[in-house]
């Protein structure tokens, strides 16, 4: 039986860990798990089978870390298919009557993706595509996609999965103790992206016990309509005499994951520090117990890296700044690939409330399909509200969502065949939220009723592509009033029998309905506002408009979606004073603008690093190389800084604005002579033995080089004699150690212990998912930094 049919009415049982029990085993530090593979087959084949003797349904391979970053092509094979064999052969010799699979373990490469790492999008998938393809030809029955921090990755990840095989893909990820991912997106998010994707089934593991996850499992339960996964860890670390023992025990264990599964998991075994008595103490706590069935959500979602909007509660603003028709400044930045400016102008939009940004770039004069590509990645950059991608041509299309990082808007699809043939397979692969606007090919339909027999027929043929109701969100075209004098009252009409009979969620390029009448935005806030009344979801309208934003704070007080009129109040105390002048009777705003930052400070804590570059470059010519550094540079990562600490900001901002402070910096070293570091304490950092994950060293490198450190990065798996010698060397005042993997942990404490006995007045910070302070304290560091923040505090005692 397929794991998907046998999803439908069973609970499955998962395995638990792998690395504590090869470390028991003998695995030393430093050594990858992987290749006991085929150095131990007998080892890693009894652990399998234990597993399965425990009750697991399902057992992961050891090949987490198994891809061509790390082993070369011949290497990379022979792990696999060796790791699958020990899988199948444990499968056959287990006495467990229960239903079995073998599932290839996929986790994260260990390196961060452009633009806030090194790795591109499509090398990431080209890595777990060739791990994928060997996995299928050697007798993986699931893809499991797990551990993985970045929601950019975890896409990659699921493409590569999907366009490779044919097999069920499942996917996990670890969440911090924020509830989000490292890169910043919630379990919503992640739902919307993989749900949309065609994901098997979804949900968390690793990171913590089963009783700190439960509120991000909640999440997915509420979102879901796939089976949920549930991993959680046996707790958190400790070192009890040099041995990693984890604080909750197997029976606990079980019983906290079985009130998840009450809740509605299907999916449920153990990560980090489990072991096979935790997974017979699940099976024995859920014994009997018959499982909530998966039940369609019916949420019309959208997603960023970092949050989902969800249509139907609040009206959802989309701006429609990003767009060249009637528009010659952005034609011009078009033209001249003026990035900063197209930025400056979703930065403008997000400060003025739009949820949504559609982006449209179509212009004969340049190449649309790499520019909507290149202004997609580039806005998702700096800026972390869904997109739009608003587009007539298929191939940027494609290219557009390929390259987005979570679940977009997709506008458009009309009800003319050849549109629908063209933009519901796209759709499919990719995800989305489609627009659908209510015109086939005999044009747009004078009647309500008429538009409406169009969305039926879209609904109809979507469902042929697999895309659900929820997944569409109709556009019923405001016609001007000036050729027509019922044409609002026909959209207004449409609006109201798609919602109401329908049920499904609509949206209208609002501005359309004044065409060719004067004082446009009296008559667009009015409209504005009747739409929403009659159901209107969703709005493109222009967020700069004092009169639409007026229409939409009055809108959500009245109708009790602004809670004690907050919003409302937030926005007119924000609006410029008007004063009356007697002498020129006329009105003058006196202004009520945020004057605290300057620009380049703005530049960099907005992530736009060829304007901080040329803002600096202009600053020269009237401030000292220092100043500017201690001015404006500082003060804006600062600005960031304790925005990261207090949750407001996330890693990809931070990363961003940091890589904005660099450029900065490059161009004021350029004109200083000699040593260019603002301070002469010097810090070593490295990945400990062992551990190739280096991203989250790389993230502390960047942020305490633009805070002026002197930072020497000796990279990944190092040795504890090679970073003891470079401390020595450098005589550094403070050393950094990373590790992500409770294997490598104890390489981190010999190095410690190594460092402490050559160089005693360096400090030691240490950090990584696998730890904690009491750990580090255990283990001899001097500081535990949670993320590159607490880093850089810590250095600026010294």
């Amino acid at each position: 039986m397929k794991i998907t049919e046998y999803l439908k009415n069973n609970l499955v049982y998962l395995d638990g860990g792998l690395g504590t029990l090869l470390q028991s085993k003998g695995l030393v530090p430093g050594e990858l798990p992987e290749t006991w593979n085929i150095k131990h087959p007998e080892i890693i084949t009894q652990i399998h089978e234990s597993y399965y003797n425990a009750g697991s349904n399902i057992v992961c391979s050891n090949t987490f870390g198994a891809n061509s970053l790390k082993f070369d092509d011949t290497e990379l094979e022979k792990i696999i298919k060796s790791g699958l064999e020990n899988v199948i052969k444990a499968k056959e010799s287990s006495v467990s009557g229960a239903e079995k699979w073998v599932a290839f373990d996929m986790g994260p490469t260990g390196k961060m993706l452009a633009p806030y790492g090194d790795l591109d999008f499509e090398d990431a998938v080209s890595i777990f595509a060739k791990s994928v393809r060997l996995a299928k030809k050697h007798g993986a029955d699931i893809i499991f996609i797990e551990t993985m921090n970045d929601s950019y990755e975890t896409k990659a990840a699921l493409l590569a999965a999907k366009e490779n095989c044919d097999l069920p893909v499942f996917v996990s990820n670890a969440y911090g103790e924020n509830g989000r991912l490292m890169t910043g997106a919630t379990p919503a998010a992640m739902v919307a992206m993989l749900e949309g994707m065609g994901a098997d089934a979804i949900g968390i593991n690793c990171s913590y016990g089963p009783k700190v996850l439960s509120p991000i499992i909640d999440e997915y339960l509420k979102y879901s309509s796939l089976p949920v996964i549930f991993k959680p860890n046996a707790g958190i670390p400790k070192s009890v005499n040099g041995v990693t023992k984890f604080d909750v025990p197997p029976e606990e264990f079980g019983i906290d994951v079985f009130s998840a599964i009450k809740k509605g998991v299907k999916l449920a075994g153990g990560c980090c520090g489990t072991t096979p008595d935790y997974i017979s103490s699940l099976a024995n706590a859920s014994k009997g117990f018959v499982p909530v069935k998966a039940k369609e959500k019916e949420i019309s979602i959208v997603s960023s890296y970092s949050h989902a909007v969800i249509f139907g509660k609040k009206p959802i603003l989309i701006g429609e700044r990003i767009n060249p028709t009637g528009k010659k400044r952005f034609k011009e930045a078009l033209k001249s690939n003026d990035m900063d400016y197209i930025l400056s102008e979703g930065l403008t939009q997000k400060e003025k409330g739009a949820d949504i940004l559609d982006v449209n770039v179509g212009l004969p004069e340049i190449d649309e399909v790499k520019m909507l590509e290149d202004v997609v990645c580039n806005l998702q950059a700096v800026i972390d509200l869904p997109l739009q991608i608003d587009t007539s041509d298929i191939k940027a299309l494609e290219k557009a969502l390929r390259k987005y990082n979570g679940k977009a808007m997709i506008n458009s699809v009309n009800g003319k065949k050849e549109s629908m043939d063209a933009v519901f397979p796209v759709a499919k692969k990719y995800g989305g939220l489609i627009v659908a606007l209510t015109l086939d090919e005999n044009g747009i339909p004078e009647k309500a009723e008429e538009r409406v027999e169009i969305a039926k027929k879209i609904i109809d043929e979507a469902s042929k592509y697999g895309i659900p109701k929820k997944d569409i969100i109709f556009d019923p075209l405001a016609l001007t009033i000036s050729a027509d004098d019922y044409a609002g009252v026909q959209t207004l009409k449409s609006v109201n029998i798609i919602n109401d009979d329908l049920k499904c969620h609509t949206s209208l390029g609002v501005s359309n309905i004044s065409f060719g009448l004067p004082k446009r935005e009296i008559i667009n806030s009015t409209f504005f506002t009747m739409a929403l009344e009659n159901g209107l979801s969703a709005a493109i309208i222009n967020p700069n408009s004092d009169e639409m934003m007026k229409a939409f704070f009055s809108y959500c007080a009245l109708k009790g979606f602004d809670t004690g009129c907050k919003n409302y109040i937030e926005y007119i105390q924000s609006l410029p004073v008007v004063e009356f002048s007697k002498e020129s009777n006329k009105n003058i705003p006196s202004g009520n603008q945020d004057t605290s930052n300057s620009e380049l400070q703005n530049a960099i804590i907005k992530g736009l690093k060829e304007k901080a570059f040329s803002l600096t470059e202009k600053l020269l010519c009237s401030m000292k190389p220092l100043e500017i550094i201690q001015k404006e540079i500082i003060p804006a990562l600062d600005t960031v800084g304790i925005g990261f600490e207090n949750k407001t900001v996330y890693l990809p901002q931070l990363l961003m604005s940091a890589e904005a402070a660099k450029y900065s910096f490059e161009k004021i070293k350029s004109v200083m002579p000699g040593n260019n570091n603002s301070s002469n304490l010097t810090i070593v950092i490295a990945t400990v033995k062992g551990d190739i994950h280096d991203i989250g060293k790389n993230i502390v490198k960047l942020i305490l080089e633009n805070y002026g450190f002197n930072v020497i990065d000796l990279g990944k798996d190092v040795s504890p004699e090679k970073i003891a010698e470079a401390v020595s060397e450098h005589n550094a005042h403070i050393l950094g150690l990373s590790a992500l993997m409770t294997t490598t942990v104890p390489a981190m404490e010999e190095t410690i212990k190594l460092v402490k006995k050559l160089s005693p007045d360096t400090k030691i910070i240490v950090g990584g998912a696998v730890l904690t302070k009491e750990y580090a304290d255990l283990i001899g560091a001097d500081k535990y930094a949670k993320d590159a923040m607490a880093a850089v505090r810590y250095a600026e005692k010294f």
